[in-house]
């Protein structure tokens, strides 16, 4: 089976109680549904967005999840909670205003329909946690951690740091559905393509994004799966990835972290 009909299916396959709401110019803040009619949204950079949503399918907003403290992923707590009252999760960290449960690794909440484990990926920042629910469907929130076919910049952590985060989520199962942050997906597969340009499955997935877009639909959510096989961070073991790099003449060894170091340098000016 080609790797983009793994990517149609699990699209398909993902509950139509969540969904994407657009912000600024590429992002995502997703608002999950619950059969009793309230709300979840995560990273509300916007409130206006949130609150046109919310009204125009008769919701109530009970829940925020905050993935870190960047303000295109915090910027409409405040004007929610004081409209909705609703209750606020994030990681520790006392610059993000309106937090009540501050969270870390490992621990597990039920917010609505949804129960998460949560994880600690720094790297993209150093405050940086993902939601991941195991059953009955797999999901994964993980802000700017993971993209589809890319991985964030790296503003507070290190490579190492960074690659070991991507490694812990590429350890997910494999139809975990990955809902990121922000459609940067077309320019992530160029790059790929680029670092792989064998890859025959990076090839075919490029090809159903750019058709997406061209509908006007999100690219997102993608599932780990499609990800090991086509996202370039997630296979710096991969020779393929070591050939892409020496090709264009940027540093390869044998170290996963040092191969991720070069593929992310390489993408930051690319």
């Amino acid at each position: 089976m080609r790797p983009c009909n793994v990517f149609q299916e699990v699209r398909l396959s993902v509950t139509s109680k969540i969904s994407p709401i657009p912000a600024f110019s590429d992002n995502y803040i997703w608002l999950l549904e619950n059969a009793d009619g309230s709300a979840i949204v995560v990273d509300p950079g916007e409130s206006q967005p949130v609150e046109q949503e919310l009204a125009t399918r008769g919701l109530r907003l009970t829940t925020i999840l905050i993935t870190h403290h960047h303000f295109d992923h915090v910027g409409g707590v405040e004007a929610l909670k004081a409209a909705h009252g609703c209750e606020v999760y994030g990681p520790d960290n006392p610059d993000i205003a309106g937090i009540d449960n501050t969270l870390a690794a490992g621990d597990r909440i039920q917010v609505g329909d949804y129960a998460f484990r949560v994880l600690e990926v720094p790297g993209h920042t150093l405050d940086h946690i993902a939601y991941f629910q195991a059953d009955p469907a797999p999901l994964l929130f993980c802000g700017d951690t993971l993209f589809a076919g890319g991985c964030g910049r790296m503003f507070e952590g290190n490579p190492p740091m960074m690659h070991n985060s991507l490694s812990q989520l590429a350890e997910l199962p494999g139809d975990t559905a990955v809902y990121c942050a922000h459609e940067y997906t077309l320019a992530n597969l160029a790059f790929a393509q680029a670092a792989e340009p064998d890859n025959a499955a990076l090839k075919a997935r490029a090809s159903d994004a750019a058709a997406m877009r061209e509908r006007g639909e999100p690219t997102v959510p993608s599932n780990i799966a499609l990800e090991r096989a086509t996202n370039p961070f997630l296979r710096t073991t991969n020779p393929g990835i070591h050939k892409g790099l020496q090709a264009a003449g940027k540093t390869a060894d044998d170290n996963p972290a040092t191969v991720f170091a070069s593929l992310r340098a390489w993408k930051d000016s690319f």
